[in-house]
């Protein structure tokens, strides 16, 4: 099993440490750091400043949203930044969801699947250099009866395969994922119910196929603090405003993605009341309202000891990449739980 990081998203505070971060974590031998976005920072631009001082670790995007660019504007984008990083280049898609798409991008938040099938298949065709022509429900290149014509990308990448991610959350797109893409990007993950939650609905889609799980990376983000076990409830405290924003008021509350996984998880009751709260207002409420074995299931808390065990646990059930979103107010903070994600690798014999 593989470890990579995750910066998250530019502008929330830690912005100064981020690069000294990412760094450290090519020295002590990470395989790669993804960056998000949202409606803040945009990916491309930190994955570049990153790749430019980094010599190793591979940069992802986790995500670039699909409402965001063209099919054609993405695989430019992977391409540039393959070809300036060395081959170190992995591209991670996602549809975002309801509320950014219509509200920030002023796109249509309808038919994700099908949109993000026949988007991957552009962007494949675009980054493999082919003449870009395209018929599809949702995208038609070039357009009919205009001056347009089938163009050819003039870039080359550094690699023949760039590979290609997914975010997935829902079981139909996380067997979309399986079929299309070269792996799948994860969040909120439980070791205990990532095999019917995640994993089984992969393989149902390289089996459909015609692909085994081989070279498929399942890549979930967790969360890390160090400390001692005995000060775990601490540690999980302080991930509740993350845990409720996420349950509580990521979407609508039709649409909450990750509020219907942690009811997959077992956690109906508590997933509606931390909703309810989160969306009347009161998100201190919907904070407390959420069970600490939730908070501890879904990141990495304790000894390097604990948190080698759960180490061992997600490597058991399917995991090859995992990624570590380092916690700490300091950067001496992080550096210390980027170091203790390495030795807990290597405790766990997974190294």
């Amino acid at each position: 099993m593989r470890l990579g990081i995750n910066l998250g998203y530019w502008g929330a505070g830690m912005d100064s440490d981020n690069l000294a971060v990412a760094q450290e974590a090519d020295r002590l031998g990470y395989a790669v750091c993804w960056a998000a976005e949202a409606y803040g920072s945009d990916a491309p631009t930190v994955l570049s400043w990153v790749a430019a001082q980094t010599e190793r670790i591979d940069v992802g995007s986790a995500i670039f949203q699909i409402p965001a660019r063209t099919p054609a504007m993405t695989a430019m984008t992977a391409a540039t930044l393959d070809s300036l990083s060395g081959g170190r280049f992995r591209l991670g898609l996602g549809v975002s969801g309801p509320q950014v798409s219509e509200g920030w991008y002023g796109v249509k938040f309808d038919k994700p699947l099908a949109r993000t099938r026949e988007y991957v298949e552009i962007v494949r065709k675009a980054m493999a250099r082919e003449r870009l022509s395209y018929e599809g429900a949702h995208w038609t290149l070039p357009l009919p009866g205009g001056p347009g014509k089938p163009l050819k990308l003039t870039v080359h990448p550094e690699r023949e395969h760039i590979p290609l991610y997914i975010a997935a959350i829902g079981p139909k797109n996380l067997r979309q994922t399986g079929e299309i893409a070269d792996g799948a990007l994860l969040i909120f993950p439980s070791a205990d119910h990532l095999e019917e939650t995640a994993v089984s609905h992969i393989r149902a889609g390289r089996e459909a196929a015609g692909k085994t799980m081989d070279g498929f990376d399942v890549c979930p983000t967790l969360p890390l603090s160090l400390g001692e076990d005995k000060d775990v409830s601490t540690l999980a405290d302080a991930f509740r405003p993350y845990t409720a924003l996420y349950v509580g008021g990521m979407g609508s509350r039709k649409q909450n993605f990750y509020n219907q996984l942690a009811q997959r998880m077992g956690y109906e009751k508590e997933a509606a009341e931390i909703q309810d709260k989160y969306l009347s207002g009161d998100k201190a409420g919907a904070a407390a309202a959420i069970p600490e074995r939730l908070i501890d299931q879904t990141t990495l808390l304790g000894s390097v000891e604990r948190i080698a065990e759960r180490m061992q646990a997600y490597a058991a059930a399917g995991v090859t990449t995992l990624t570590l979103a380092p916690a700490g107010f300091t950067l001496d903070e992080r550096v210390a739980s980027l170091r203790a994600g390495v030795e807990a690798l290597e405790r766990a014999g997974l190294a």
